[in-house]
């Protein structure tokens, strides 16, 4: 087929795609989006947002509205957290399961009214989601994709809340953690979460789009006497990697459930309904046959990346589903599904890197601790 399909897909650009250019970011394709690698450099940008203060373009990720008499009821089908524990102004973390509850997406659900949610969901499942809810939407439920009007920055590190106050010039109180507030900018309404995919306290804003360069501009200015730089999705993995936070797409498929990849904390079985609880209840009952863990390497290695082969005794046993150098540990560290005989804390397994094997230990979570 010839390099001019007509089918062939560009990738889109965030409205900060200029902005990252003119300040050197290094650009890639992520998940059909132009998005900035890397900066002055991933190490140096990781050791930023564990020390100091470091800013993200997450305007790439999706902003879905859910409203109506029945938006409640509904999402509570349609989600495995039980969305109603939320009041006004509050957030949950939860998944959008298939019939066999495997993970289509892990998303955050917020929400900003009395019948009225705002789903924060990852980039490349944007279509997907929609799709998914729209064939089992309900009388009573409004949907509403408005992803592309909307921009996002997370900002995170130690010095979050002083760049807030900062920002902010005391006019809006600091929301708590997993908190939303609502705050009329001059040129646009900003959603405030206390959220964040790091390990550091921080904060996620959308907003629309049209604005999205003069406060990014702004943060980078106010923050400058906090040590703030400009982070790239390099670093963000690195970050979520040392905090063993799931990837969609790597950790997260639609053939592992959110009890495999060890998060059943999130899955309310006591809603007497959602989609993908059968098969859950199920596995709860009978037991994971294999379960997602943290590895870190012995020694000096190569880094491990994701799809290389685990060993025990001589046999492969999984493959890694993550893997990069930790800037804060100095080692290679990855994740992978392990069959649950092995999936100890302590186990010694062998990884596979470029046709040699190298020791490595089943970690307790996360591999990163903060120091006291």
């Amino acid at each position: 087929m010839s390099a001019e399909n007509p089918t062939t897909i560009a990738p889109k650009k965030t409205p900060l795609y200029d902005a990252h250019v003119a300040a050197g970011g290094k650009m890639v394709d992520f998940g059909g989006w132009l998005m900035p690698v890397q900066y002055s450099g991933i190490l140096e940008e990781h050791h930023a947002v564990r020390n100091a203060l470091g800013v993200f373009d997450i305007s790439h990720m999706g902003e879905v509205f859910v409203s109506g008499p029945e938006a409640s009821a509904w999402l509570n089908v349609m989600l495995t957290n039980n969305v109603d524990r939320l009041s006004v102004g509050e957030r949950q973390y939860t998944f959008l399961l298939n019939e066999r509850g495997g993970v289509i997406d892990d998303l955050l659900v917020y929400q900003i009214d009395e019948a009225k949610y705002l789903l924060v969901v990852n980039a490349s499942k944007i279509d997907e989601d929609v799709a998914w809810l729209q064939s089992h939407l309900r009388p009573g439920v409004t949907l509403e994709n408005r992803s592309g009007e909307f921009a996002g920055i997370a900002v995170q590190g130690p010095r979050a809340v002083q760049l807030f106050d900062r920002f902010f010039d005391g006019k809006i109180s600091r929301p708590a953690c997993n908190e939303i507030k609502r705050y009329e900018a001059e040129c646009t309404l900003v959603w405030i979460a206390r959220t964040g995919y790091t390990g550091e306290d921080g904060f996620e804003l959308f907003f629309h789009a049209e604005c999205a360069s003069a406060i990014w501009n702004a943060i980078l200015e106010k923050g400058a006497e906090f040590g703030i730089k400009p982070c790239g999705l390099g670093a963000r993995d690195t970050l979520r990697l040392e905090m063993c936070y799931p990837l969609n797409g790597s950790d997260l498929s639609p053939n592992r459930t959110p009890l495999e990849a060890g998060m059943s904390f999130f899955v309310d079985f006591e809603k007497p309904e959602f989609i993908g609880r059968s098969s859950l209840s199920e596995q709860r009952q009978d037991g994971v046959r294999h379960r997602l863990v943290p590895f870190k390497m012995k020694g000096k290695t190569p880094p491990p990346r994701a799809h290389y082969g685990v060993f025990k005794n001589g046999q492969q046993i999984a493959e890694t589903t993550s893997g990069t150098v930790s800037p804060s540990l100095g080692i290679g560290i990855g994740m992978a599904y392990l069959p649950t005989e092995f999936a100890r804390i302590n186990e010694e397994i062998e990884i596979e890197i470029r046709g040699r094997r190298f020791p490595a230990v089943i970690q307790k979570k996360p591999l990163h601790k903060k120091q006291t």
